[in-house]
């Protein structure tokens, strides 16, 4: 079984709107990301670091990745410096080998042929989701960035923009993210909160203790979920 279901059969509202965070749920960027990480440690004359060490990290943010990089923590003088080379780098080969996760990749070209109301709330700026979308022809109804408002995730603000767009109240909306702070955003939206496992985790944290309603391992048990559990009405 790849859903983790704590009340036994899954028992959740149909979704009218669906929200996705970006890297590590519906879009794999670790690759470039992890690209540009190496980048900045030959600039520094220092061995590239493994893809998987790579990965855990990706979620957390280019400062999480300077500091893993570097050993630089964020009050370091240098820091700020080696974020703005990372992410440079970054935005030279955003989308070199970035895919949206399969199958949710025909799944999603299928919803949205069908009529289907969806969207992305991501803690990644606008700087670098939009050259990303664009590269991968993505076209979400409503795309809430993290510097759109003055508020990002775990706060619910974002998610609720999103669902305003979308013509959806927030109780028919599911939100799928790949990091504590999207539960905590979707629970207190007061959307259904599904956490998959395939995303950027590190190896300390555990997704079965998210505060989920559906907890899904791999992304073709997510598919499934979504193929039988939704509505485009």
């Amino acid at each position: 079984m790849t859903a983790v279901k704590r009340d036994g059969p899954l028992n959740v509202p149909t979704a009218r709107a669906l929200l996705f965070d970006l890297d590590g749920t519906l879009v794999d960027t670790a690759p470039d990301l992890a690209n540009a990480t190496n980048a900045l440690r030959a600039h520094h004359g220092l061995a590239p670091l493994p893809f998987a060490t790579v990965r855990k990290q990706v979620s957390n943010g280019g400062s999480a990745l300077v500091t893993l990089a570097l050993g630089l923590e964020k009050e370091h003088p240098h820091h700020g410096a080696a974020r703005a080379f990372l992410l440079d780098a970054y935005e030279q080969a955003i989308a070199t080998h970035s895919r949206v996760f399969s199958p949710l990749d025909t799944w999603l070209t299928r919803w949205q042929g069908q009529g289907g109301r969806w969207g992305i709330v991501t803690n990644k700026p606008r700087r670098y989701t939009e050259p990303l979308l664009s590269a991968l022809a993505l076209e979400p109804g409503a795309l809430l960035c993290a510097d759109d408002l003055s508020v990002k995730k775990p706060s619910p603000e974002p998610l609720w923009e999103a669902a305003r767009r979308l013509n959806a109240a927030p109780h028919e909306c599911w939100y799928v993210g790949d990091h504590l702070r999207d539960m905590q955003a979707a629970k207190a939206a007061g959307m259904t909160a599904v956490a998959v496992g395939y995303g950027y985790i590190s190896e300390e944290d555990d997704y079965h203790h998210w505060p989920a309603d559906i907890w899904f391992s791999d992304c073709a048990a997510l598919v499934t979920a979504l193929a039988a559990f939704n509505a485009t009405a």
